[in-house]
């Protein structure tokens, strides 16, 4: 498998349900999620808080069991490949990205529109099981796949 990776970044990341928002967010972002029917496919537009656009198609191939630690590659696409991959069959899911980065960690924290709160802990190299106390954890989502993007999307 080592081949196939020669591109991609490993991610590991923990995800928990929140009950609120922590207080800090340095940073918010709008972002539209378009999951290809029948694929391992992802096309991403996020809206920077100035109004910049960037849009990516992504693909993310499982390393192990569940949704724990993933292979991750992103293309950059400019207006004409996102208009051709746009019209394609897709799964869509809408959230804002709360970013917060308090006592040595980043945490994306992702709302939803419902109001669901997901916050994501990437340990790149080192696992951890750490979990800081200003987060109001209702429950570790880490390993269920049905709290991961293509299955939120609808």
């Amino acid at each position: 498998m080592s081949g196939s990776l020669k591109y991609a970044v490993v991610e590991r990341e923990r995800r928990f349900l929140l009950g609120t928002l922590p207080a800090g967010v340095a940073d918010t972002k709008e972002i539209v999620d378009r999951y290809l029917v029948g694929t391992r496919l992802r096309l991403r537009e996020v809206r920077e808080h100035d109004g910049t656009v960037v849009r990516k198609l992504g693909h993310k191939v499982r390393l192990s069991n569940g949704p724990t630690e993933v292979a991750h590659t992103s293309l950059y696409l400019n207006d004409e490949e996102w208009g051709a991959l746009a019209a394609l069959p897709a799964k869509v899911l809408r959230k804002k990205r709360h970013m917060l980065r308090r006592d040595g960690l980043v945490v994306a924290i992702d709302e939803h529109e419902d109001g669901t709160l997901i916050a994501e802990i990437d340990d790149h190299d080192q696992p951890s099981r750490f979990v800081p106390q200003w987060l109001d954890v209702v429950e570790d989502v880490t390993s269920d796949e049905g709290w991961t993007g293509a299955s939120l999307a609808r």
